[in-house]
């Protein structure tokens, strides 16, 4: 648990980076870009469209329409800003590793494609399961709990692999999210916390991922160790001391090398 309040206090720091602001105004700056876009949709759409011949339903009718935008906007900035940030995050992941572990060779990261095949593909499903989740609104107290567990163990297990894969083969992402899995939901769920906080949202999805950063590396140590001491020890799943495993990146998960 602290190694994870730890992480995110780094992610708050990291802030303060210089070379880490402009991957943050362009993402705050394409949040609000998207939500102006939609806000100016729907107050078209219910100013100028008339759905009903009597004045006063009509009029309900509007501010019910804008009572639903907002708490769309609400339930989707989230998914939506995190999805704009992993076109930045190459970005925001090097600066991070950069000032706490230079060591480390440069990460193989994704092409422009990728990310942007990336950033949809976390869109498309982020919208999709919280506008499956709007009727459960209904259910009053009961939907906060389980928006925050839906959205926590989607964003938890998104930043994860993306960060991971920068590093790690398919497998051994798979491996260490199973590992820790119980953590990574845990930091999911912070991260939806902080992205429903007025004006701290707009931050979150830089803390987030400096935040993953240090989990990644600290996870990934770990892995590396559990591997080596299998290995030594002759138990179920030991890897082979004499052929680790190497990424592309020239990364070793073996536990013999820090950067790897």
């Amino acid at each position: 648990m602290w190694a994870m309040i730890d992480a995110f206090i780094k992610g708050v720091q990291q802030l303060g980076d210089k070379y880490t602001r402009r991957p943050l105004c362009f993402s705050i700056g394409a949040a609000l870009a998207i939500f102006a876009g939609l806000w100016a949709a729907a107050f078209g759409l219910f100013k100028y469209t008339a759905f009903f011949s009597i004045p006063w339903i009509e009029t309900v009718a509007d501010w019910l329409g804008g009572i639903v935008v907002l708490i769309l906007t609400w339930a989707l900035f989230p998914g939506v800003v995190s999805a704009v940030v992993t076109l930045f995050l190459e970005q925001i992941a090097e600066q991070v590793e950069r000032r706490h572990y230079p060591s480390l060779p440069a990460a193989a990261g994704q092409s422009a494609g990728e990310q942007v095949a990336t950033a949809l593909r976390f869109l498309g499903l982020v919208v999709l399961l919280n506008l499956l989740l709007l009727p459960f609104i209904l259910l009053g107290p009961a939907y906060p709990l389980l928006y925050y567990t839906v959205n926590g163990y989607l964003l938890g297990r998104e930043y994860f692999e993306i960060i991971a894969a920068r590093r790690l083969a398919a497998r051994d992402v798979a491996m260490i999210r199973r590992q820790r899995s119980s953590y990574i939901f845990m930091a999911g769920v912070a991260i939806a916390l902080l992205l429903t906080v007025p004006i701290v949202n707009f931050l979150t999805p830089v803390i987030a991922t400096a935040a993953m950063v240090h989990l990644f590396q600290r996870y990934r140590g770990d892995a590396g160790r559990m591997g080596a001491g299998q290995a030594e020890a002759g138990g179920p799943g030991a890897a082979p001391t004499t052929q680790p495993a190497v990424r592309p990146d020239n990364s070793v998960l073996d536990g013999t090398r820090q950067d790897a």
